[in-house]
């Protein structure tokens, strides 16, 4: 409640500050100082100039109180709605625009047609005495003035809005848990903004000298108007181009470096953290790349560490498991082994296949829950047994959706829990069939049962590898994926004659 009166109490003050001096100053001292009138005529036009100035400020008082409803309704009431927080947090941002609108409708409007009507009348009823065409220029004096207060308006608002919009993000996410991310949106372009300011400041001191000076010229010489406004149209030509030209070089020379710094973010958001923008200038940008490019270094570092310590971490659950058993010790690795070298020629992508090898490393995770009777058994599994066993799939999904954040687990899931579903349907825990199998729990399967079948048990010798690959060929299409198996089938062998022709050589 104190930041928004405080907030408005300061736009208050801005507004008569920037009224008082474009219209009581830049409009009266022009118009005093300029036409050659009586000190009656000159009171005549100071009670035109009040009477309109009080309807100015009624018209545009109506309007500032109607801008400035959605913000009073949030932030009056100690507590306010997520929908009306984040109305007040649009409508702040929009403020600096509405501020235009404010002086260049209800403001400029409000003073300028009530003082043509009135300066008609005085003219009419010969209380004043000047030319009708007057009225035309000073018409034009009005626009310039008001453009010029609509300019000074819009940088003291954005200024302004500050501190207020600070309140009503903390409120958003203090009552509601709620950022303002989402509501994030460009109201004025830089392109915009620098155009327009350097347009006004170039010509609205030229175009406002060349009105003013035409009434003094023409009452003190009598000098023709056409002539002078040959001479003084030029002018406000050369003066338009340049500023068009200003504003063009220096909105283009603010956008690049700009353009530079979102585009490095966006890859940054998209997880490239050794993205570098390029540094290629010679001013404050050029501190601000360099404070850019050292944050993503250490975000680099950071997510570089992180990356090991979370590889490290998979490695050694997998090494945890693998330790209960002797027997099996660096089955998991093996396995992620294999199922890399399967989504390596299946084609996916980088991405794919760190995900593929950290789910290949749990894919047994549930087997801590096995009790090591079963698990270590030396012969053959009861039924029952067997039942225990086969809920590790299930218990490995469990275990994994205990991690926090839930997010940074969930990739691996799906491998999991599926790892032991059969092509054909018949496999567990959800009697999965064909392609409605995870594709990581389809790897997994050819992976696991190569490694199974070649690896040494208490019970039995592992078989040959050949021999291995015999059983996937005749499992392709029941057991496991045709197309995937047989990757896996045709790089073993490709591989077997590589070392076969290595020898002979």
């Amino acid at each position: 409640m104190n930041e928004y009166k405080k907030f408005l109490r300061k736009m208050i003050a801005n507004y008569v500050m920037g009224s008082v001096l474009a219209v009581a100053v830049v409009g009266g001292l022009m118009i005093m100082t300029t036409i050659n009138t009586t000190l009656f005529q000159n009171l005549i036009l100071l009670g035109i100039m009040l009477v309109s100035f009080m309807i100015m400020m009624l018209l545009e008082g109506i309007t500032f109180s109607k801008h400035l409803a959605p913000i009073r309704q949030a932030l009056v009431p100690d507590i306010a709605s997520i929908e009306q927080l984040e109305r007040a947090y649009v409508q702040l941002h929009r403020f600096p625009k509405l501020a235009i609108y404010r002086i260049m409708l209800p403001h400029f409007l409000g003073l300028t047609v009530p003082a043509i009507a009135l300066v008609s009348l005085a003219i009419s009823e010969q209380w004043i005495t000047m030319p009708w065409y007057y009225i035309g220029i000073g018409i034009a004096g009005a626009i310039m003035v008001a453009s010029m207060h609509a300019f000074i308006e819009f940088f003291l608002t954005s200024i302004t809005i500050r501190p207020l919009l600070r309140v009503v993000k903390d409120k958003l996410y203090k009552q509601h848990g709620r950022d303002t991310l989402a509501l994030a949106h460009v109201y004025l372009t830089v392109r915009q903004k620098y155009q327009l300011s350097i347009f006004l400041i170039g010509v609205f001191p030229v175009t406002l000298f060349s009105l003013a000076a035409q009434i003094r010229l023409q009452e003190m010489t009598g000098i023709d108007a056409m002539q002078y406004w040959q001479w003084a149209g030029l002018v406000i030509g050369v003066s338009i181009v340049f500023s068009l030209c200003g504003a063009f070089l220096l909105a283009r020379d603010v956008e690049h470096p700009i353009n530079n710094l979102f585009n490095a973010m966006s890859r940054v958001e998209a997880g490239d953290f050794g993205v570098i923008a390029h540094d290629e200038y010679s001013d404050d940008f050029s501190r601000l790349i360099l404070g850019f490019n050292h944050m993503v270094r250490g975000l680099n570092m950071r997510d570089s560490r992180n990356q090991q310590l979370l590889d490290s971490y998979f490695a050694t659950l997998a090494a945890a498991l693998d330790a209960r058993d002797p027997y099996t010790a660096g089955h998991s690795q093996r396995v992620a082994a294999y199922a890399v070298e399967i989504g390596l020629r299946a084609g996916l992508c980088e991405y794919d296949i760190d995900q593929l090898r950290k789910t290949a490393l749990l894919h047994d995770i549930g087997k801590i829950g096995v009790k090591d009777a079963v698990l270590l058994k030396d012969g053959k599994l009861t039924d029952e047994e067997f039942d225990q066993i086969k809920k590790h799939p299930e218990m490995g999904e469990s275990i994994l959706r205990q991690v926090e954040p839930a997010d940074a687990m969930r990739p691996y899931l799906p491998g999991v829990r599926s790892h032991h579903e059969r092509f054909d349907g018949k496999g567990y825990p959800d009697g999965l069939k064909g392609n409605s199998i995870p594709l990581f729990g389809r790897i997994i399967a050819v992976a696991d049962a190569f490694d199974a079948m070649t690896s040494d048990r208490p019970y039995r010798k592992g078989m040959p590898k050949d021999r291995a690959i015999m059983i996937l060929e005749e499992g392709r299409g029941t057991q496991w994926d045709p197309q995937l198996a047989t990757l896996f089938i045709e790089d073993y062998r490709r591989k077997q004659q590589e070392l076969h022709n290595a020898e002979a050589q």
